[in-house]
């Protein structure tokens, strides 16, 4: 449950910003190779594809700094703390992934019109070396990228480079066989759809956390039905359920008391706090309880009524 996965978010941070770090270095490396070859052997398609590395390269600088600020602490100006910047953070990358694959698209439609010369063995060589650094920088961050969404995020840039490399590489040897040119831009084309694909299938996730979605896998009815099934609660309403971060699940709503056990409010309202924890993994609940006879009348039973303009 949700807050389980809160418990190992933060287990061996420093070793993981090691990798990060490291990383990042691995990867602005690569990159200068990349575009240094490229113009050496007049290739677009390695200049294209460190561009790409590039982007994978900021991506992990993106989310190295979010990893960093999401540590701080709850401060007079953000109340509930930094961890939602790398929720922001795994937005801007994914935002940048769909411009890149659009962008791949586009170039691979005019290759297709005006095919160029490439010098295949020189792509092939350094389409390899990147194919390593990719491997080997996803390595890095394949454990991190299971707990947080900011760092899959940036995992995903590299296994998308990855599966590039390897589709230039085969590109670069049709091209040494054959001179097969159309080759490439058909490749990239394939590229471009599956980061798309990917980018917008993730996408979603991280739009919902930023709009205070209900967390994936938890239906409202079913936690509402649960809360009253508590000793003492009469009625739940005015319900909020939502993401804090990709690990912290949160429950505002108002408890009515059932007659006569108004004695009672605090111990319904831990037992509540209890049951919100064990079953659903909400570490965050606040719960504002009303008694009987003067609590709420016509609630919703989830959210506030909003003003109609």
């Amino acid at each position: 449950m949700g807050h389980r996965h809160h418990h190992h978010h933060h287990i061996d941070a420093d070793a993981g910003d090691r990798r990060v770090g490291f990383a990042i270095a691995v990867n602005f490396l690569l990159t200068a190779a990349q575009i240094v070859g490229g113009l050496i052997s007049g290739s677009l398609a390695l200049i294209a594809d460190a561009l790409h590395n590039l982007s994978d390269a900021m991506s992990l600088v993106i989310a190295f700094a979010a990893r960093r600020i999401a540590r701080r602490g709850a401060d007079d100006t953000m109340t509930f703390g930094y961890d939602r910047i790398e929720v922001v953070a795994a937005l801007i990358n994914y935002t940048t992934l769909i411009l890149l694959g659009l962008y791949l698209g586009y170039e691979a439609i005019l290759r297709f019109l005006d095919p160029q010369p490439v010098d295949g063995w020189l792509v092939v060589i350094i389409a390899g070396l990147a194919l390593i650094v990719d491997l080997a920088t996803a390595a890095l961050t394949w454990a991190l990228s299971k707990q947080s969404v900011n760092i899959r995020a940036a995992f995903l840039h590299n296994l998308a480079d990855a599966l590039g490399s390897v589709a230039v590489i085969v590109a670069g040897t049709l091209i040494i066989l054959y001179d097969w040119r159309l080759i490439d831009p058909a490749i990239t084309l394939l590229i471009a759809g599956y980061i798309l694909y990917m980018s917008f299938a993730e996408i979603g996730g991280v739009i919902r956390i930023l709009m205070l979605g209900t967390p994936p896998g938890l239906d409202p009815e079913q936690v509402m039905s649960a809360v009253e099934t508590v000793r003492g609660v009469a009625e739940v309403h005015h319900v909020h359920l939502w993401q804090m971060g990709e690990h912290r699940h949160s429950f505002d709503a108002h408890l009515r008391i059932a007659e006569g056990q108004w004695d009672n409010a605090d111990a319904v309202k831990a037992e509540v706090k209890a049951l919100l924890a064990d079953r659903f993994g909400v570490t965050h609940s606040t719960l504002e309880m009303e008694c009987a006879r003067h609590g709420c009348t016509d609630a919703r039973r989830l959210g506030h009524e909003t003003a109609q303009g």
